[in-house]
């Protein structure tokens, strides 16, 4: 089974509400995913001081290191993200020192954990092929779609070598391709 990304706005909204109504911290994991494009393995290793400076300030950039391609990737993070992160910080009294997404073993959370908690939300809401990288999918898909298709910019963002092979991993399949032919009527 391939994941695919979430393609209803209101599945998006739906699935973030119920995790957060069950636990905030995997509703974070989510946002964070939906709206970085990082994979999971980059995600759960976050402190907050990656994120955060000492007088609890955001930092321009989000700077880490990717695991799969060890290339360093910097994030501008958006505003529902950040203030999703200022609150969450503050409700759970972490230090800079800490993960974001602490373990209760100690630690952060594992890849496992996160992605039965996720995709147990995701069956609940009646969202299909989901998994934790639905999170990256979905991300690079409604990225394509507000940018007005600009692929080589996601592409790069991906590490992907081809636009072909980033459509494919997005899911922008036939009927989005036949939407294109309708929108330009000369």
């Amino acid at each position: 089974m391939t994941v695919e990304p979430i393609r209803e706005k209101a599945k998006i909204k739906q699935l973030y509400q119920y995790l957060n109504g069950s636990d905030p911290k995997y509703a974070l994991v989510y946002k964070f995913g939906i709206n970085t494009g990082l994979r999971i393995s980059d995600i759960i290793s976050i402190k907050v001081n990656d994120i955060f400076n000492e007088k609890l300030q955001f930092k321009e950039y989000l700077i880490i290191n990717e695991k799969k391609t060890s290339k360093e990737k910097k994030i501008k993070l958006n505003e529902t993200l950040r203030k999703c992160l200022h609150n969450y910080v503050k409700t759970q009294n972490l230090t800079l020192e800490d993960y974001l997404f602490q373990s209760q073993k100690g630690g952060y959370l594992g890849r496992i954990q996160i992605y039965r908690v996720l995709k147990e939300a995701a069956t609940v809401i009646g969202i299909e092929n989901f998994g934790t990288h639905s999170l990256r999918k979905t991300w690079g898909y409604w990225t394509y779609k507000m940018s007005k298709y600009n692929i080589g910019l996601i592409m790069d963002t991906f590490n992907h070598s081809s636009a072909s092979v980033t459509l494919r991993y997005i899911g922008i399949n036939q009927d989005q391709k036949d939407e294109l032919y309708s929108i330009v009527q000369l």
